[in-house]
């Protein structure tokens, strides 16, 4: 592309790129490639003059070079762009807000006067028919309100003032409807789903692919704790699917054969392949924001008291302008408590408040579904970790594989990345990545697989019974035995790592050694976390009390709970809040999600299982735990920007009708104040909540 440079100050750089116009979607590829250029920080195009800003940390050379490469016609820049980034949409409330605010002067300039004072009395009716509306269905909200403040004005020939009302009204509904659909929109992308790998069903069998590469007609395997990837009409199987993510509604669903399943939703029991319908999964978008416009209940209670309290407001000024007008007879002292309301600002800055918030977790890799949870992030004082892929590294890596009943150790490793490879799990991902290093290429050879919950995998392969799991598994559950000449080397098993068992046809097959050390930061961030208000830090896992010890005592928790099953956790964490605990739970496996659908706010880690991740109420990188800190932060100030909101709105508001029923300000004013201040609160607080490094963390209330 060319393009010329027009201003640069250290490592900033506004180009403007030499094309007679930019369109909408020329402007997203152009914007999209840059980010992905290595060392840009960030970007702003401005499609009207054809210009681009980037930040940017590396070299100013590979700037130029990737700007002299681009092409709007590139097809590789062209698949950046995802389905919906809110560029058009912000055009169309920009054009919306300006034409409203030129028709309004442009009416005043050139219309007469008896003909807007027609056009006056005429807008008015839509607010007195809403006021009415409510009044009819029995509610006094922020409608009649304004229905009484303008029909009183108009009643007395007070024109100006009834028109600037329904101006200001208006350009506060176009601003409100705009903040709302941005926030809805950026949270819904950021939300949208990022499968990597999905397993299709090809001649040689069932073969691990990219995304990317599937398309409509296709089909594809899913398994229990796997997250459906596409949409499509399930041809074989059956399986309960977890849908919270499209309906809101946790309960699962039966799909059998002819049943339709949506991306985005998960496998809680069963499997079942399907017929992939639409390679693009474009309706999970839109299902997200359904979710998210309808999700009443995942308002925080501090929102919803709000907004109850300020309806309950409303009779109030109905009541005070009656008295006003009834103890002084001036139209103007009782215009005072209608042009006034608290209910606009309560209802409209705090769930914006919210929302800012969320699309800032966002900013630190932390999704969270819903208001409701960071008010339970900021209240909690106990948190309850799981060991694997929290505490320990999401990583873990084999050490070693000791072969028993004279097998041979490739061959076992190969046999047991087979079975581990269709759960995604911190510890089954160490097996199938070390076969992989040790380029142990493993065919599928096994019939169906059944996994059952945090003990193990169960299939048949070459016609033998193979298992996988803990030692509660394979020995208590499944009756393994141990060859006589065996018994030695197993007495003489390492006790400083995780050990997952094979077996074979009853016999125990081989043991893989798996080293599950502790985060380096772990201590610190348990410590912090102590500060930062935690009174009681637990960890569960289905480890053996030996290994859970050594990892509680090397973390600094309070309490550890070992050998736990997942019934177990959740019944700890019912328990707690029973005792009028707030309980936060963290995890990353199929074992975890009872805990975590039972805890105030379930913490999923990222890399974790599908169904951990859809249970859960928010999700969190798994490469640092300082990550929680930061949560833990914007949660809290969070409730201290809601409650200082709430303050300001009343005291202000109170204010004004102070000062209109003693006649110092017009009803006009009121109204003009009442409106600005609301705006005013809300673009505060779509502003950042954390103004230091997110890494520190001074006090347990948090940090503004």
């Amino acid at each position: 592309m060319k393009c010329r440079i027009k201003a640069e100050t250290g490592r900033r750089m506004r180009i403007h790129a030499e094309v007679s116009r930019m369109s909408l979607q020329e402007a997203d590829i152009l914007e999209y490639y840059l980010r992905s250029v290595a060392g840009v920080i960030t970007v702003k195009v401005f499609d009207r003059t054809c210009d681009a800003v980037i930040c940017y940390s590396g070299s100013r050379e590979s700037i130029i070079r990737a700007l002299a490469r681009f092409s709007f016609c590139d097809e590789k820049a062209q698949a950046l762009v995802p389905e919906h980034t809110g560029r058009e949409a912000g055009r169309y409330y920009q054009n919306r807000l300006v034409n409203y605010i030129a028709l309004r002067y442009a009416k005043k300039l050139f219309l007469p006067h008896d003909l807007r004072l027609i056009i006056t009395v005429l807008h008015g009716l839509r607010y007195a028919r809403e006021g009415l509306k409510a009044l009819f269905d029995r509610r006094l909200n922020v409608a009649v309100l304004d229905a009484a403040a303008i029909t009183a004005s108009i009643l007395q020939d007070d024109h100006d003032t009834a028109s600037s009302v329904m101006f200001l009204l208006g350009v506060g509904d176009i601003l409100e409807e705009w903040v709302r659909r941005k926030s809805i929109s950026d949270l819904a992308g950021m939300m949208s789903l990022n499968v990597d790998k999905v397993w299709l069903c090809a001649e040689e069998g069932e073969v691990l692919v990219p995304a990317s590469e599937v398309s409509a007609g296709d089909v594809l395997v899913v398994r229990m704790g796997n997250m459906i990837p596409l949409d499509g009409k399930v041809v074989a199987g059956e399986a309960m699917v977890n849908q919270a993510s499209m309906t809101g509604e946790s309960m699962p669903v039966r799909k059998t054969e002819g049943s339709y399943v949506y991306g985005g939703t998960v496998v809680e029991e069963g499997g079942c392949r399907f017929i992939v319908d639409k390679a693009s999964g474009s309706g999970r978008y839109d299902r997200i924001v359904k979710m998210i416009e309808e999700s009443e209940k995942l308002k925080s209670e501090t929102e919803a008291k709000a907004a109850n309290l300020a309806d309950k407001l409303v009779p109030y000024s109905l009541l005070g302008t009656g008295l006003a007008y009834a103890l002084t007879r001036n139209t103007q002292t009782a215009m005072a408590f209608l042009m006034v309301d608290y209910s606009c600002a309560l209802k409209l800055t705090m769930p914006l408040a919210v929302m800012s918030a969320m699309k800032e977790c966002s900013r630190y890799s932390i999704s969270v579904k819903g208001g409701k949870f960071l008010e339970a992030v900021a209240e909690a004082d106990t948190i309850v970790f799981d060991k694997t892929g929290t505490l320990t590294y999401a990583d873990p890596e084999v050490v070693k594989v000791i072969p028993f009943s004279g097998n041979d150790e490739d061959e076992m490793l190969r046999l047991a990345a087979c079975l581990e490879e269709h759960y995604p799990h911190s510890i089954a991902n160490a097996v199938v990545e070390e076969a992989r290093r040790r380029e142990l290429h493993h065919e599928e050879r096994h019939t169906t697989v059944e996994y059952v919950v945090a003990h193990g995998i169960t299939s048949m392969i070459d016609g033998q019974e193979a298992s996988i799991g803990s030692y509660h598994f394979i020995f208590e559950d499944e009756g393994v035995t141990i060859a006589e000449e065996d018994k030695a080397a197993f007495a003489a098993l390492p006790d400083e790592y995780s050990l997952l068992y094979l077996a074979l046809d009853g016999k125990l097959a081989a043991v893989i050694c798996i080293a599950d050390p502790l985060r380096e930061n772990a201590p610190d961030v348990i410590g912090r976390l102590h500060k930062a208000g935690f009174k009681n830090i637990v960890m569960m896992t289905g480890d053996s009390e030996r290994t859970a010890a050594y990892i509680a005592s090397q973390a600094g928790v309070d309490q550890y709970i070992a050998e736990v099953l997942p019934e177990e956790k959740a019944a700890f964490i019912r328990k707690q809040k029973q005792e009028g605990h707030k309980v936060i739970m963290i995890g990353d496996g199929v074992n975890d999600s009872p805990a975590l659908s039972e805890a105030d706010a379930g913490i999923a880690v990222n890399s974790g299982a599908a169904i951990a991740r859809e249970i859960a109420d928010i999700t969190i990188e798994a490469d640092d735990l300082e990550v929680l800190l930061t949560l833990r932060r914007i949660a809290s100030a969070l409730m201290k920007r809601i409650h200082r909101d709430y303050r300001v709105i009343i005291a202000f508001n109170s204010l004004l009708i102070a000062l209109g029923a003693a006649g110092t300000i017009t009803p006009q004013t009121s109204a003009t104040l009442h409106n600005a201040s609301t705006l005013a609160i809300s673009v505060y607080n779509m502003t950042d909540l954390l103004k230091k490094p997110a890494g520190l963390l001074e006090e347990p209330g948090g940090i503004e």
